[in-house]
Formats: structure tokens, sequence, C-alpha cells
């Protein structure tokens, strides 16, 4: 189709409102993502023969990748850290919280300002207020709590460390969660459930019979955005256990520093995160073609 010389003008005035958002993808998003795979297939290093003359190694890197142990726990300890917060604790208590917001319940602001309120922190501030909440000995915040109920205090994060970075990542995302999802009820016509009422229909009927489904392109849309969001957490987990104890929470953000600015092998952490980056793509391509099915 020809475009006359009005279409083809507000498509250059496009281009150039655009132009500084896409200046800024190429800089911060996509030239990293190249450079990151061009360095996965080298032996960059931070020290050494490879930091003054790098050479080129093929797929080395990914092959050391796939017989590395640390890597394998690193990749298992997340797939437990990205179901247990955000798949199944910011996702149910985030489902509770826009439910509830949508009734007249009391403190209803106080509520909401409640749940709001950990996205104000910065990852790392989180971290260290919760270093105090479940630090080991009687004066910690937990310990002091639980003792009440005749528990005996412990060093929560020594003892229960992948628990406790789940709890922490849950709290600071039921947040983002209520908010979408409440995007989501809000476009369900209330209409449907005055037709249900008139049918006879519970409240827990109506829940999984017309809510549930109604809401599945949203639900599907947040799994995608906190799975690959949660997959990404770094400051967090690092200002609470820096991996440990005995990579128990080393997460897959984490393995990625230890290689690179630990041990100090750019060119094999930049493969580590080159997988990532390919299980992030699959996760969002299940999403696309999951929204093509008719729900």
């Amino acid at each position: 189709m020809v475009l006359n010389s009005h279409e083809r003008r507000v498509e250059r005035q496009l281009l150039v409102i655009l132009l500084p958002s896409l200046v800024l993808l190429l800089a911060f998003v996509i030239y990293p993502a190249v450079y990151s795979v061009y360095l996965s297939f080298t032996n960059e290093a931070l020290t050494g023969a490879a930091a003054l003359r790098p050479r080129f190694v093929g797929i080395r890197n990914y092959m050391r990748l796939l017989n590395d142990a640390k890597f394998w726990n690193a990749l298992i300890v997340t797939f437990f850290f990205v179901v247990g917060s955000a798949v199944i604790g910011q996702f149910v208590l985030g489902l509770i919280s826009a439910v509830a917001l949508r009734r007249q319940i009391m403190f209803r602001q106080i509520f909401s300002s409640m749940i709001l309120l950990p996205n104000a922190a910065p990852e790392v501030v989180a971290g260290f207020m919760w270093i105090s909440m479940l630090a080991g000995g009687e004066n910690a915040t937990l310990s002091r709590i639980v003792s009440f109920f005749g528990v005996t205090p412990t060093d929560w994060l020594q003892v229960f460390p992948l628990t406790m970075i789940i709890v922490v990542n849950t709290w600071r995302g039921i947040a983002t969660a209520m908010i979408l999802l409440t995007a989501g009820l809000s476009t369900i016509p209330s209409e449907i459930y005055e037709a249900a009422r008139m049918d006879g229909a519970t409240p827990s009927q109506m829940f999984r019979r017309i809510t549930l489904p109604l809401m599945m392109p949203t639900i599907l849309l947040y799994m995608l955005i906190s799975a690959v969001s949660t997959i990404a957490v770094f400051g967090l987990v690092y200002a609470l256990t820096r991996g440990g104890p005995g990579g128990a929470t080393e997460v897959i953000s984490i393995y990625i520093y230890n290689q690179s600015f630990t041990a100090f092998q750019l060119g094999y952490g930049a493969a580590v995160a080159v997988v990532t980056l390919v299980i992030s793509l699959i996760l969002g391509i299940a999403y696309v073609r999951a929204m093509k099915v008719e729900v």
C-alpha cells in the first residue's frame, strides 16, 4: 500500500518520538544481551592471562556448564524459589487481597497500604530489615515472637534458609500481584454475577466457574511477569544469605555473580546468563502460545 504525504509525515513524527526509547532499548537491553552472548563463547576473565588476551573457545563454557553440579543446584534452588514465592505465595495472597479489596471490609485503606508498603523499601534495605528479624539469638524479632508460644529461638536464615527467602520475596511481591489481579477482576461484568446469583450459584461456585476462567488471561500474564522477575531477583537474596549456607539459597542470579565477579570468570558467567535468558524466553513463548488458546 502506497502512503500519501500526510501518512508519511505522521510516520516520521512517530519515529522521532520513539527514537529516544529505541536508543535506550538498544543501549541497555539489546547491546548487553548480544555482548553477553559473545562473551559466553570466550574465556574472558577479570584476572590472569585471559584478562589480557581473551580468546574464542567455542561451546566449551556450555559443555562445562552441563557438567557443573553447582549450576544444576542453582537451577533447582531457583525453581523452588520461583514456585514457592511467585507461583504460590504471591499469587495466592495477591488473589486473596484483590478479592478482599473488592468488598466493603473494615479498614480497607489501611489494609491496602500495608500491602503496598513493602515496595517502598529497596531490595537491599528490605533484606537488612529482615536480617534483624530472622537473626539468631533471643533478641531477634521472630525469635521473641515464637518464644511466647514455647518455640525455641533459632537462627532462621541458617536452619530454614530457602523457606525464609521465599517468605521475604513473597512479602515484597504481594502488592504487584494484588494490583494486576485487581485489574483483572475489574474487567468482569457485574451482570454475570447477578445472573449467577439469580440461578442459585454459591460464592464458591461463582469463583470457580466465573471468576477464575474469565481471569485466566490476567493470571497467565501475572505468572509470566512474576516468574521472570523472580528469576532475576538478586539484591534481596544477596543481602539476606549471599547464596548460603552451603549453596542452599544460591539462586541463578547469585551463581552468575559468583562466577563472574568472585571467581572472575566472565565468559563462564556470561554462558550461565545466556542459558537463563533462554529459559525466560521459553516462558514468554509458552505464555504467547497459551494466550492463543481460548479459555
